[in-house]
């Protein structure tokens, strides 16, 4: 072995910033996850560069934008051309490894993964044991769909994804008991692999788990850990009429001919509480296999999901908007020993910074482009933050840009117009939309200017808001 660190990785899919006990939550319970944060740092304002799943984890992989890398929406690919983190640590004597799911190319139904593993070696896997998410993972074909067919459960999942399929909304039991459901299967890949790992290189683990995305089919008992009456309440739909599109209205709500009672959003949350118990259970067995091998103790770990969850506030379901639990993301650091225990910083960090701080965590030179910086002297307590205000871009409308600072948040189109203005100091649950008032007039015409700024700042090409660079896009 060599002097670096091995380095895990674990994203979940769809995790919001609140949702863990470190930070605060008042029911959900996270130990193994407060338990990295305690031996390491938690961010508590990390944002992510796009609001949906393929262009998160395509900044999180490349340090860069969707401007930059392409991708706007759920579909294609990652470019090949667009160097990534798993690349440049495979380079730098690595042996780089996927478990889970990575998600940087589209699912398409019929599909084997397995076909694709020599894209994924592409991109920097020299080892890839890949599955999709919840749904995807009943339309597709992979070492997963083979063990289910194998066990007998593979046409009982299918049904029952189909009768979820006629109401997206309804929160039940999965129909596979604990030790079958998709997320605990990757656990226990992961596991198996730290346990049988002989390579002479330091480790890079990327375990990706597929919840807590819907749909909300914690397995038993997870499902009925958490009571649905003690959910905390969503955060509520402005009573004054707003000025936002469509595409961040309350859903009417959530969707066209659906009703969710009160009740029904409880039932989700606490659903979805359970799955993020079941996957913290999961990380906790991952933590035990490296603690076997005697490498806990230097382990680096990074814990982040791709993006956040509505779960009922602002009268939305799911993803693709710039509102906070839509757009804030859990992000933990930890190396014992060269990382205070038990840090918190408010610091306005992104997911794009991941890439540039193991680098240099890890001792390896870079000489490549990254939209993203590296967080370690902040982690070392030799700077207060690494930037004034936080990009993110896209979601469910392509060239839709957002800048975040630590008191204001303001989204413009792709004319450039201003739709969301909010001052999160005095409105933390950004009920008041600001777009149209005649006092906030200057300061929406400041963040507009400091947005495009931020934007020509972070791309390669120089571009500008409204005209993205689209061409990185396989098979788009």
């Amino acid at each position: 072995m060599t002097d670096k660190p091995h380095i895990l990785v674990v994203m979940t899919d769809q995790q919001r910033a609140d949702c863990l006990g470190c930070a605060g939550h008042p029911q959900l319970t996270t130990p193994n996850l407060d338990r990295i944060a305690g031996e390491g740092a938690r961010f508590t304002q990390a944002t992510t560069a796009s609001p949906m799943c393929m262009p998160a984890r395509a900044s999180f992989a490349t340090s860069l934008y969707p401007h930059d890398h392409g991708m706007w929406r759920n579909g294609g690919a990652l470019s090949p051309d667009c160097e990534t983190l798993f690349q440049v640590l495979q380079r730098s004597g690595y042996f780089t490894a996927l478990v889970g799911k990575a998600h940087h190319y589209d699912y398409e139904n019929g599909m084997d993964l397995r076909e694709q593993e020599p894209f994924m070696h592409q991109l920097g896997f020299r080892y890839v044991h890949e599955t999709a998410g919840p749904a995807a993972s009943v339309r597709t074909d992979s070492y997963l769909s083979d063990e289910w067919r194998r066990r007998g459960l593979w046409d009982k999942l299918r049904d029952d994804y189909e009768e979820r399929g006629k109401n997206d909304n309804v929160a039940r039991p999965s129909a596979l008991s604990t030790e079958d459901h998709l997320d605990s299967y990757v656990g226990r890949k992961a596991i198996e692999f730290v346990d049988a790992y002989a390579e002479p290189m330091p480790l890079f683990l990327f375990v990706g788990f597929g919840g807590p995305h819907p749909p909300w089919d914690a397995p038993a008992p997870y499902a009925s850990m958490y009571r649905a009456e003690d959910t905390p309440a969503p955060i509520p739909i402005p009573q004054k009429p707003d000025t936002l599109p469509d595409h961040v209205e309350p859903q009417a709500p959530f969707r066209v001919g659906a009703s969710l009672s009160g009740d029904e959003i409880a039932r989700i949350r606490a659903n979805y509480y359970g799955k993020i118990s079941l996957i913290d259970d999961c990380i906790g067995g991952v933590l035990a296999a490296f603690e076997r091998r005697g490498w806990l103790a230097d382990l680096l770990v990074v814990f982040l999901s791709d993006h956040g969850e509505m779960l009922g506030d602002h009268g939305r379901l799911s993803k693709g908007n710039f509102y906070e639990s839509s757009l804030r993301i859990p992000l933990i650091v930890r190396w014992p020993g060269r990382i205070p225990a038990g840090t918190v910083s408010n610091a306005l960090v992104e997911n794009v910074d991941v890439f540039p701080t193991l680098l240099e965590m890890a001792g390896i030179e870079d000489a490549g482009w990254r939209a993203g910086s590296s967080l370690w002297p902040l982690l070392r307590g030799r700077a207060a933050g690494v930037r004034e205000g936080q990009l993110c871009e896209g979601g469910r409308q392509r060239d839709r840009v957002m800048l975040r600072t630590d008191r204001h948040k303001i989204a413009i189109d792709a004319s450039g117009s201003p739709f969301m203005l909010f001052d999160l100091a005095d409105d933390p649950h950004e009920q008041r939309n600001l777009v149209g008032e005649p006092s906030a007039a200057s300061l929406a015409d400041r963040l507009r200017d400091e947005l495009e700024a931020r934007v020509r700042e972070t791309s390669r090409n120089g571009s500008s808001v409204g005209s993205p660079n689209g061409s990185s896009i396989r098979n788009g």
